[in-house]
């Protein structure tokens, strides 16, 4: 199996039908996760799940099991998976990882970006300004269009970097904050103003400020993190 950026991993299952559905499991119940409809510290038995999700027991153990590699599933001796709590100090230590990433890449992708990634930052920007405006006029929640443009505008702006290995690992990072991030979006809606931040970000970026570009991110996601402190 090939991720995103081309780099193996783990193959959970195959090509196999059994396979295939480990794979529906996993990412229905990740998702749930994430958007928090499967609650920190609940039991996650495997009956229950299976009448939710309608996958037989062995795919969603797979599952649960390959959830609790990415520690957001916790596996218990005997007693089975609970969702893993929010744990303050565990995202602060992840966003100092983060935002060391992060930087790292920013200031390749600055250097290397050329007319296709100055495009792919404005067209990302815009459809995530729409996204942000919306969710400043009190939706529900943080709905799933909002995630996927946020994380399409940050993809794009170290998309140019060149290295698959640091993209890699920067992807790891940004999946293991995501539930973390949706959580404090949720909590600061209507107290800041995300399309401002994301603008300043996207004007830095293009200016080719790496300096000020790198100032901003950290400060972007050190907000999001102060919700949890």
């Amino acid at each position: 199996m090939k991720n995103r950026v081309g780099l193996a991993s783990p193959d959970w299952g195959g090509e196999s039908a059994e396979g295939t559905l480990a794979e529906q499991a996993y990412r229905a119940i990740k998702s749930d996760i994430i958007n928090g409809v499967r609650v920190p510290g609940e039991r996650l038995r495997i009956e229950q799940l299976r009448g939710i999700y309608g996958i037989s027991p062995t795919p969603l153990r797979e599952a649960l099991q390959r959830l609790s590699v990415m520690r957001l599933v916790t596996a218990e001796n005997n007693r089975g998976f609970t969702v893993a709590p929010f744990i303050p100090a565990e995202f602060i230590d992840l966003n100092i990882a983060r935002i060391a990433v992060e930087k790292a890449a920013l200031r390749m992708s600055l250097e290397k970006g050329g007319m296709a990634w100055e495009s792919s930052v404005v067209a990302s920007l815009y459809v995530l300004e729409q996204e942000d405006r919306a969710l400043s006029e009190g939706r529900d929640g943080v709905p799933d269009s909002w995630d996927a443009a946020n994380v399409a505008f940050h993809t794009a702006l170290v998309s140019a970097c060149g290295s698959e290995w640091l993209l890699w690992v920067r992807l790891q990072l940004q999946e293991q904050c995501e539930r973390y991030r949706r959580a404090s979006v949720a909590r600061e809606m209507g107290s800041r103003s995300l399309h401002v931040e994301h603008s300043e970000i996207a004007e830095a970026a293009l200016a080719r400020d790496a300096d000020r570009l790198c100032d901003l991110i950290e400060n972007h996601y050190n907000r999001t993190a102060r919700m949890f402190q």
